[in-house]
């Protein structure tokens, strides 16, 4: 009887050890997404105790963009090549303490600083947490359970970021929006080795480091280029130089690419249709989220005028409905699959987004949010967690960080570049309205409001660039 028990027993360990271990990469993922948002709301009190102009503010979000969203591929693929536990480990142990001294910071070359190692760190340890989720959980059934877990974590991120924003800048300071990064860390560290094997020792290959620079470069000169957009202009000098690097970089990307021995990105994974579907989505859903986040938090703010604490508040409900919907979407995509379950959430999301844009400059809560606010929460918890699946599917072990790197890469770029196009026709509609003598207020809302209808395009053209790219065949789940 004994011989039969202890292998049951040991059996149950490692499958509770796996569902442990899912939640201190989901802990550290949660970070990862909520310090793209999380500082926007400390922005204000952050300047005016480090004396810094509205510029240099910008680039406390620029800071921590740039090398995430330019280092993600190069970090995917050194996971696959060094081992996908040990860069998790140090990614997460980067961003602890660059998120300490960036709570530290007495000036705004050193919170500067901060924010750029957070980002490096962050490009290292996000491609690898998803590629060790996909590792861990193998059976179609544990996969869905658990990307479904981790989507909902990732949107939740994005979500979050305004409501704990605003209670750790009021309660605490500035400072907290960094200092709440190092207990949560700290606890990953501790528990990832005990939950998570070593890894194992793969084959040695060389590193593409030409295409890596060419490809780093590149994204950072795009991102760069999109986050100026709107201090000075599409047709600046400077816009329109660091866009043409960026084209003749990335151009030069895929060029390598198609000639390397040990390419950085094999450009044969685009024959998946899966990946090149979901990773659409992702950019798509990306650019909408973006732009949603900081038009509803700036909306919230000056036309509403509510505080900090009480923005971050009314971003309850949404997060609310973002968690409740985790626990549908499994059961949705076994019933009619990933490719549907995506486009419908894509559908969802889009029409929150239209109801919200709807929303007069005297607007209350209850009467114009909350229903946008709990629809929208519905849309990207299933648009997150179906998508992240989609993006990932059909994957091989040896490439599972750089798929979870593109995830992540087309996610940022989707964001930035979502973000520089809805706020430069937010801010032609506000110039427009302002010249006809409309009130602030109401200048600022229908600037706003393109903003929201913008988003809900994004979210109908990736609902749209997914039926059409992914085969109705295509069932991840079966």
């Amino acid at each position: 009887m004994s011989s039969m028990v202890q292998p049951a027993i040991a059996q149950s360990r490692a499958i509770s050890h796996r569902w442990w271990a899912l939640v201190a990469l989901a802990f550290a993922q949660f970070l990862v997404v909520l310090d793209a948002s999380i500082v926007n709301i400390a922005l204000p009190s952050l300047g005016s105790e480090l004396h810094l102009g509205t510029n240099t503010l910008s680039w406390v979000i620029t800071a921590y963009v740039l090398p995430f969203g330019g280092l993600l591929l190069l970090g995917g693929r050194l996971s696959d090549r060094f081992g996908h536990r040990r860069l998790f480990m140090t990614g997460v142990a980067g961003f602890a303490l660059a998120s300490a001294a960036a709570g530290l910071a007495t000036s705004g070359v050193w919170l500067l600083a901060a924010r750029a190692i957070q980002g490096a760190s962050a490009a290292l340890l996000a491609p690898a947490a998803l590629a060790l989720v996909t590792k861990l959980f193998a059976s179609p059934q544990d996969r869905a359970r658990a990307l479904g877990i981790w989507g909902a974590v990732a949107g939740m991120g994005s979500a979050a970021g305004v409501l704990l924003g605003g209670v750790l800048t009021a309660s605490f300071g500035w400072s907290a929006v960094f200092y709440v990064n190092v207990p949560v860390a700290a606890l990953v560290l501790a528990a990832v080795p005990f939950l998570i094997a070593k890894d194992a020792l793969g084959e040695r290959v060389t590193l593409d480091m030409t295409g890596s620079a060419a490809v780093t470069a590149g994204i950072v000169a795009l991102v760069a280029a999109l986050s100026g957009t709107e201090r000075v202009g599409w047709t600046s000098p400077q816009t329109l130089t660091l866009a043409g690097l960026a084209v003749v970089l990335l151009g030069s990307f895929l060029f390598i690419e198609k000639r390397a021995s040990n390419p950085l990105m094999p450009l044969v994974i685009f024959r998946n249709k899966s990946v090149t579907g979901g990773n659409l989505a992702m950019f798509l859903i990306g650019g909408a989220t973006t732009g949603l986040f900081f038009a509803l938090s700036v909306y919230m703010q000056q036309v509403l005028h509510y505080d900090a604490l009480k923005a971050g508040l009314t971003q309850l409900p949404l997060a609310g409905a973002l968690v409740a919907i985790a626990g549908v979407v499994p059961g949705a995509v076994q019933a009619i699959g990933l490719r549907k379950t995506l486009a419908a959430s894509l559908i969802v999301l889009a029409a929150g987004l239209i109801w919200l844009s709807s929303s007069p400059s005297d607007a209350t809560f209850a009467a114009h949010l909350l229903g946008p606010s709990l629809l929208i929460g519905i849309g990207l918890g299933g648009a997150f967690i179906s998508g992240t699946e989609l993006a990932v599917h059909g994957v091989a072990d040896g490439e599972a960080g750089l798929a979870s790197g593109l995830l992540n890469t087309s996610q940022q770029l989707g964001g930035a570049i979502g973000l520089a196009l809805l706020t430069t026709v937010a801010s032609a509609r506000m110039d427009r309205l302002s010249g006809r003598g409309v009130a602030e207020a109401q200048a600022l809302t229908g600037g706003f409001s393109w903003v929201f209808l913008g988003a809900a395009a994004l979210a109908i053209i990736g609902a749209i660039a997914v039926l059409a790219v992914v085969r109705p065949s295509s069932r991840p789940i079966t």
